[in-house]
């Protein structure tokens, strides 16, 4: 195969690396050895040292084995960018555990498929998403229901009283400040943060290694429940030494971690890849540009990983000029094309060149990154360290010339394994070429004559809301559950600061016609399922396209749609 790209890879790197051959567990743990005192994560102006994350780390792990979590076990962590999401998830890790990583947005309606499909029985999250969890739990038979809940507040993790801590958004204060009380929960006992840490018992035997299963995250597609993705630790060891040494990362780098860890990008590109650098993530529970702006000056962070939505926000605060954004020498992201005119702006404003990236639940994070010296605007990036990538006529499943269309095949260490209890799935993911496994990536590109990779189609359905995936064949799964819904088609609809937002078709039963409101089905949705998956816009119709064999014709709406726009 030819690799054009070459040329234009760093001088100073391999073109593949050797995978550690340790757990992930190991980078916190050698990172704390070698930086006791160094600041490993920054919360509202809590300072979190290494030899602290490990401590706290260790205790939640003990507890883990207590309440019986054995080698192999998948446990639930539901919660927004806190220190304590991070310290939960290397426990788990430690109690040589699996991280079953959700989306918080997430309702108790799709919540249960998180319990269940793992076979989940310990479930972490906050005191605001507790009783979502709970109730998740409580509607579930018996058997399949959580025997454990441990629930943290957010002040357990800062103390908002400390006159050095950075100051909160007015609007999230309700939000991060009040004191819920902890939920029942059916079958079950429900553990405190302060609780599960007030001990000093020894944590387990550290087991888990390369190949043991280390992290479960879901991904939609197109048909059916969410899918969990099975990732060792050599799959998610790899993309964070690599993104370490493709980003020139050394201990002092300061990052924002503002981009969710319970998402592939975030988690691994961001949290993995800075301990085990050893560096310091400040972070952010959410997005709010004046808060970025202040943590950038403040902390000095030099690294910035985002979607480009962040960024514009970011340049058209009214207080840009008052924020020091000096210290950045890396910027960059992916899950939604950054617009040329912006990142033109960062380059002759602030002297950043922004680079773009590619990659999926399946890949842990990329499998294609810009070279920071030499990155084309709105490109994917050329195949990351260790990875073969090529564009296949999925007819002929041959490749095709440069400049051809073709879907992107993956190979390489950061794949994952496959799909948990989806034989079929992984299956049909997977086609052998030369006697490598390649990943059918879904999506359809084209590699120009020097070997970068540009996005020119889906050939999955999805809507790419602000860099959010959503699945219509999901979304249409919950809104059948509504009484008043006979059929539903979900569509992409323009949108001017998302990119894309979600339309839903929907055809009523007869008995609720005149009685049921477009708002009333948009209410409803945004009740039962995550708030970036639910329609921002309905529209009634009499019927729905349909082929010979009674298949919704989602393709025609979406062209009307795409019409009816210009």
């Amino acid at each position: 195969m030819d690799r054009p790209h070459y040329r234009f890879w760093p001088a100073r790197l391999p073109h593949s690396l050797t995978v550690p051959a340790t757990s992930l567990w190991d980078n916190l743990a050698i990172s704390a050895q070698r930086y006791p005192d160094k600041a490993a994560v920054v919360f509202f102006g809590r300072i979190y040292s290494y030899r602290e994350v490990v401590r706290q780390a260790e205790r939640l792990a003990a507890t883990l084995v207590r309440l019986g979590v054995a080698r192999g076990d998948r446990v639930m962590l539901d919660m927004q960018n806190c220190p304590q999401l991070l310290i939960a998830h290397f426990a788990i890790l430690r109690a040589n555990a699996v991280v079953v990583p959700v989306n918080p947005m997430n309702r108790a309606e799709e919540l249960k498929h998180y319990i269940t499909d793992p076979d989940a029985k310990v479930a972490i999250t906050t005191a605001d998403l507790a009783p979502e969890v709970a109730r998740a739990s409580d509607a579930l038979p018996a058997e399949q229901r959580l025997s454990h809940l441990i629930v943290t507040h957010f002040t357990d993790g800062f103390d908002p009283q400390d006159p050095n801590a950075d100051a909160l958004p007015e609007a999230w204060r309700d939000w991060l400040l009040t004191s819920h009380p902890l939920p029942a929960l059916a079958g079950g006992h429900v553990l405190s943060w302060t609780e599960a840490l007030a001990h000093d018992a020894p944590p387990p035997p550290l087991q888990a290694g390369p190949a043991d299963l280390a992290v479960l995250p879901y991904t939609s597609g197109t048909t059916g429940l969410p899918k969990g993705c099975m990732h060792p630790h050599s799959s998610l060891m790899h993309n964070a030494s690599a993104a370490a040494a493709w980003g020139n990362g050394t201990c002092e780098a300061v990052a924002l971690l503002v981009v969710p860890m319970f998402h592939i990008t975030g988690m691994v590109s961001v949290m993995h890849t800075n301990i085990y650098l050893g560096s310091t993530l400040v972070i952010m529970p959410r997005w709010d540009r004046e808060l970025a702006g202040r943590l950038i000056s403040r902390w000095r962070v030099s690294t910035w990983t985002n979607i480009p939505t962040m960024v514009i926000d970011l340049l058209g605060s009214p207080n840009l000029d008052q924020f020091d954004l000096s210290s950045l020498t890396h910027i960059g992201g992916g899950g939604a094309a950054m617009p040329q005119a912006v990142a033109q702006r960062l380059l002759e404003q602030f002297g950043l060149k922004y680079v773009e990236g590619y990659g999926l639940t399946e890949t842990a994070a990329p499998s294609h990154s810009n070279p920071h010296d030499a990155p084309k605007q709105q490109c994917l990036g050329i195949p990351f360290m260790s990875c073969d990538a090529r564009v296949v006529n999925p007819d002929t499943m041959q490749e095709v010339a440069p400049g051809e269309q073709g879907e992107i095949f993956i190979h390489g260490p950061m794949v994952f394994s496959g799909y948990w209890k989806r034989p079929e799935a992984t299956a049909a993911a997977f086609v052998a070429i030369e006697g490598k496994r390649f990943f059918r990536s879904g999506d359809l590109g084209r590699m120009d004559e020097d070997g970068y990779f540009f996005l020119t189609d889906r050939l999955k359905r999805m809507i790419n809301a602000s860099g959010f995936k959503v699945w219509p064949a999901e979304v249409e799964a919950l809104m059948f559950r509504h009484p008043a819904i006979q059929e539903a088609c979900v569509i992409s609809a323009k949108d001017e600061y998302r990119g894309e937002t979600v339309k839903a078709v929907v055809v009523l039963r007869q008995s609720h016609k005149g009685s049921v409101s477009e708002k009333a089905i948009i209410d409803w949705c945004r009740e039962n399922m995550a708030v970036y998956k639910a329609p921002k816009i309905v529209q009634f119709a009499d019927g729905l396209p349909k082929s010979g064999s009674g298949k919704v014709m989602w393709r025609l709406l979406q062209e009307a749609e795409k019409g009816s726009n210009g």
